[in-house]
């Protein structure tokens, strides 16, 4: 048999075994049919100013009694929430006492990072679909969060969008008060009979480490998980959104010099706009014409020691919306559809991420039903000869079908057009796919089967990508496993996928444990079992690369966590001469394997704290040498209004001769810096030996209305060592490139 009959084999029974698991665990009875909750429509005025002074809300009997999650899942919280809700035409309206003693947040940024503040938040489904839905925090001080969630977990934080909030601190509780504009939410509006959503309420209470909600989750789960939601039973239905169009104009001045070149700077004036249209209460078209994210963060620098290209996430906004009904296909590491590769390109000369121009775009995206979800996505970028590359077209088409209870079948297409161009070999890149994801109605099992199918002018074979995962997780045990086969011809242009022609075969099983008595004051859970990672090159018929090892982890009560991969074995051949410092040394020979032992250890201290930090060491034998990497990750906390960090990692790599040795920096002080709700300055530098480059990026954010803000943004980029650079010999700090931008945003209601 060869090796695609048993992977495809495999495949077909690890299809069967994980959908009767499905089906199995689906039969158990959930949240939304234990917990509920009612709302009824206030014709009152409401003010949204953090207190429940209005009629409205003192009618209303609170919901209480929330469930810990979290240090322990079998009781109450120990400081408990109270909860009113309601609605008129336009608003969701929500109230909370959130009762404890002692606040702790990172500072008073928009968007604040998972886990780093006290919040209070909800969790809206309004398909009952219990894989997508909305995510919205608020912060004893009154700072916002928002999120898109799916895929039974995924969270994308970097959605924005208009809505209301006010917190009041006392000094035995908080109160927050919502308001969220039915605009803002995407659902189907019902007439008639009344109708019903899933929603949660949820802590997160740094102060006493605890995390709790109304309807109760399992402490190896996620409080964001729609699985675990309860019911809202509408006494009335919902209203219709009415018409929502949005209309955002930017326009911004930059100047800009290119050192390298020895070009004189460059002064310019754009504009362009973003629209917003819903089609239908829970259909969203955007438009996009010549689009410009200088305001976006820059990409944080690391120590490059793999042979394959890294992962960088999206961080442009028009991209974020369903993002996952277009970028979740697939794994990571084998996607048909990244959205950086649209008007980001690399820069031929020194390897650095550059700008390439959108002309305009378009996107649909939503719900046709309960059931069915599609996306069309179309773009188009300017010509670039500066990268050689023509005018561009970008065309991805999704459509995705919830089967059973938390299942979906989804098929994708994602074109790429060269418009104009003579090149025969890359005048297109198109790939086809269908995805089958699954997910227990509990959460404990969730996977994906997926099978791709890429086209090219060349009309080669081997243009296909299949794969199948699964994890299982529950008080005892963390299992997970996958499997991928990737042809030899596989390349789809506008996704994401590092290398090709072979069968990757990963898994881990890790036992938890939860200790009784005095340990179980300081340690809250720890895990131990082995992993692996085996991938055979099917042109090589041999093994490629492989580890395994010892995982094990601890989770304190205080909230310190530790990791380590003990006894690891790696093992590389080397298909091609490679230097494992990436700094441009001597290289390996193709044609060469390597066995080599080594350790990891992580460390993250208690986050309460005001001065809190990261800690990992990986230690011992490394290709035919040896490595030693400490890379630290320090913070001060000056609340409510600033954190500053130092980021430093040191790589010491010891090769014999004539190989030679390389020491590598990359050092990251950073401050994040809020003056208020409205005004941040966020800062960060870097220096880097490995990449032979020094950044500095600095921004000023006024949100002077919801979504609506004025970015100033320098940047600046040096030479870190001396040594050639092309023909040119180079010194330390001597400058690459810099520029300054001052852009305006603005959010219109039409």
């Amino acid at each position: 048999m060869s090796f695609r009959q048993k992977f495809a084999s495999t495949l077909g029974f690890s299809v069967f075994f994980l959908a009767s698991s499905v089906f199995f665990v689906h039969a158990q009875e959930t949240n939304d049919q234990k917990f509920s909750i009612q709302i009824d429509r206030s014709n009152a005025p409401m003010v949204v100013d953090g207190n429940a002074n209005e009629a409205a809300w003192k009618s209303l009997k609170p919901t209480k009694d929330f469930f810990q999650s979290f240090p322990y899942d079998t009781g109450r919280a120990q400081n408990q929430t109270e909860i009113k809700i309601t609605f008129n035409d336009q608003f969701l309206f929500i109230h909370a006492v959130c009762y404890q003693e002692k606040f702790i947040v990172s500072s008073l940024r928009r968007d604040f990072g998972w886990s780093s503040s006290d919040i209070f938040f909800v969790v809206i489904d309004p398909f009952r679909d219990k894989l997508n839905g909305f995510y919205f925090a608020v912060t004893p001080y009154g700072v916002q969060k928002e999120a898109l969630l799916a895929n039974a977990g995924d969270r994308n934080a970097e959605w924005d969008n208009k809505w209301y909030s006010e917190a009041i601190r006392y000094e035995d509780r908080y109160e927050v008060e919502m308001a969220i504009p039915f605009k803002t939410l995407r659902y189907k509006q019902k007439s008639g009979d009344p109708s019903a959503w899933n929603i949660n309420f949820g802590r997160n209470n740094l102060a006493l480490n605890e995390r709790s909600s109304w309807a109760p989750v399992p402490r190896v789960q996620s409080l964001t998980d729609l699985a675990f939601c309860g019911k809202l039973d509408w006494m009335k239905p919902p209203p219709s959104p009415g018409s929502n169009i949005s209309l955002i104009p930017f326009g911004l001045l930059r100047q800009s010099k290119d050192f390298e070149k020895r070009t004189p700077a460059d002064v310019g004036v754009n504009a362009g706009f973003d629209a917003k249209v819903a089609v239908t209460s829970s259909l969203n078209l955007d438009l996009t014409v010549n689009p410009d994210f200088a305001q976006v963060e820059v990409d944080r620098q690391v120590t490059n020691l793999s042979r394959f290209e890294l992962f960088f996430p999206e961080r442009r906004q028009f991209f974020l919306e369903n993002s996952d009904l277009f970028g979740s296909f697939g794994f990571s590491s084998a996607n048909p559809f990244f959205s950086r590769r649209i008007g980001i390109g690399r820069n031929v000369n020194n390897g650095e991420n550059v700008s390439i121009p959108i002309l305009f775009g378009a996107r649909l995206s939503g719900r046709i039903n309960k059931d069915w979800r599609v996306g069309v996505l179309n773009m188009t970028t300017a010509k670039s000869d500066a990268f050689g590359q023509p005018v561009t077209n970008y065309g991805t088409y999704a459509v995705q079908r919830r089967i059973g209870e938390r299942n979906n079948l989804g098929a994708i297409f994602v074109n790429k057009d060269a418009l104009g161009s003579n090149d025969t070999v890359n005048r297109f890149n198109r790939v086809a796919g269908l995805d089958f994801n699954f997910a227990s109605a509990n959460s404990r099992l969730v996977g994906k089967v997926f099978y791709h199918q890429g086209f090219s002018p060349s009309g080669t074979n081997g243009q296909n990508a299949m794969g199948a995962r699964a994890t299982f997780t529950n008080n005892k045990w963390n299992i997970e496993g996958s499997m991928t086969n990737i042809g030899a011809n596989y390349n789809p242009a506008v996704g994401f996928n590092p290398r090709t022609n072979f069968i990757r075969n990963n898994a881990q099983f890790n036992r938890v444990f939860f200790p009784k008595g005095k340990i179980s004051k300081l340690v809250n859970s720890f895990y131990i079992g082995p992993d692996y990672d085996f991938i055979y090159g099917k042109g090589d018929k041999r093994l490629l690369d492989w580890d395994a090892g010892l995982y094990s982890g601890v989770d304190f009560q205080n909230g310190a966590q530790m990791r380590a991969t003990l006894l690891r074995w790696d093992y590389t051949y080397l298909f091609n001469a490679f230097d494992p410092s990436n700094t441009g040394g001597l290289r390996l020979p193709a044609n060469t394997s390597y066995l080599y032992f080594s350790n990891r250890i992580w460390f993250a201290s208690n986050p309460r704290n005001k001065f809190f930090y990261t800690v990992s060491n990986r230690f011992g034998q490394y290709f035919n040498g040896k490595i030693m990497q400490l890379q630290t990750t320090s913070n001060l906390r000056l609340q409510p209004y600033a954190t500053i960090g130092l980021d430093v990692n040191y790589t010491a790599i010891r090769l014999p001769a004539p190989y030679g040795n390389a020491d590598i920096w990359l050092i990251g002080p950073r401050a994040d810096i809020t003056f208020s709700r409205s005004v941040f300055f966020t800062t960060f530098f870097q220096y880097n030996t490995q990449a032979n480059n020094i950044n500095i990026n600095a921004r000023l954010q006024y949100r002077f209305k919801p979504v609506s803000d004025i970015f100033l943004v320098y940047t600046d980029n040096y030479f870190a060592t001396d040594g050639e650079n092309g023909t040119a010999f180079v010194k330390p700090w001597q400058p690459k490139n810099r520029a300054i931008v001052l852009k305006a945003t603005y959010w219109l209601n039409l």
